[in-house]
């Protein structure tokens, strides 16, 4: 059966909108955001530190980080919305963890 779309009043500043994505059950998720936020945070300092050959222990451990909070925010995840955003910022983490190790690695040499 086919159910008619709620039209809600368009959201006026960006958290109201980010809220609007991240709760688009209209129940309040303050675990999962949290972990999305953390995976966004991480993910993007995993990627853009990567550019930079000798962060590379900044964007190995972030992205490091970053990939475990959003495999664990993927397996709680109850939305869309969380899952789009966990899997976008999960794959930054995964770049920005590849290119740190290919720079040096997670220790940079202080272990063998």
């Amino acid at each position: 059966m086919t159910q008619a779309v709620r039209q809600s009043p368009s959201p006026r500043n960006p958290r109201s909108l980010l809220n609007a994505v991240l709760n688009s059950d209209g129940k309040p998720h303050p675990l999962q955001n949290t972990l999305v936020g953390v995976t966004v945070v991480l993910g993007l300092l995993a990627f853009v530190s990567s550019a930079f050959k000798d962060l590379h222990l900044l964007s190995s451990w972030s992205g490091l980080a970053g990939i475990l909070t959003g495999a664990w925010g993927q397996f709680i995840s109850a939305t869309t919305g969380e899952r789009f955003l966990l899997i976008i910022f999960l794959g930054a983490s995964a770049v920005g963890f590849f290119l740190g190790m290919a720079h040096g690695g997670l220790f940079g040499g202080l272990i063998g």
